[in-house]
């Protein structure tokens, strides 16, 4: 059997855009998210920052890990999320800034947020009706409920978000 990883997820939302913004020179940039590749993972290591082990969870066959780009440049990885698809909701294993986007000095301003919303697209997408679950750290519960709507279920930390499609 496959040993199961429990994290409590410690991102910041610090927008919620279709795009991501360059904090040196202002100017937003359009994103897309695609499946990772096992190529991918050559650069997603501890030695080059990440901070998670990607590889482990790139192996889960339980698991979907998706990788943020900016459109035309899909080389540069931003951020990447994990997460399973359940019958009535998405429920994030993980998510990740790119090394050069967290901190003060981060290099872009959106990326967690880019990632949350799509988990929640894919969970209106397969049936979930946009409601996506995860454990936090239990110093950003009022975080999430701030700046996502999130709803914090009791015990074990579970949040729970539904984040509604534009018209």
């Amino acid at each position: 059997m496959t040993k199961q990883n429990s994290y409590l997820l410690d991102f910041d939302i610090d927008k919620l855009t279709d795009s991501i913004l360059n904090r040196i020179s202002g100017d937003s940039f359009r994103t897309e998210i695609s499946l990772l590749t096992k190529f991918d993972l050559k650069t997603i290591t501890k030695q080059r920052g990440w901070i998670f082990d990607w590889k482990f969870e790139f192996s889960q066959l339980d698991r979907e890990i998706y990788k943020l780009t900016i459109v035309d440049n899909p080389e540069i990885i931003q951020g990447l999320i994990s997460l399973t698809i359940k019958t009535d909701h998405v429920y994030m294993y993980l998510l990740e800034s790119s090394p050069f986007n967290i901190g003060k000095h981060k290099l872009y301003e959106g990326v967690p947020g880019n990632l949350v919303a799509f988990a929640c697209k894919l969970s209106f997408q397969r049936g979930g009706d946009g409601f996506v679950s995860f454990e936090s750290k239990t110093k950003l519960i009022e975080h999430y409920a701030n700046s996502l709507g999130a709803q914090y279920l009791g015990g074990a930390l579970w949040l729970l978000i539904q984040l509604q499609p534009k018209n």
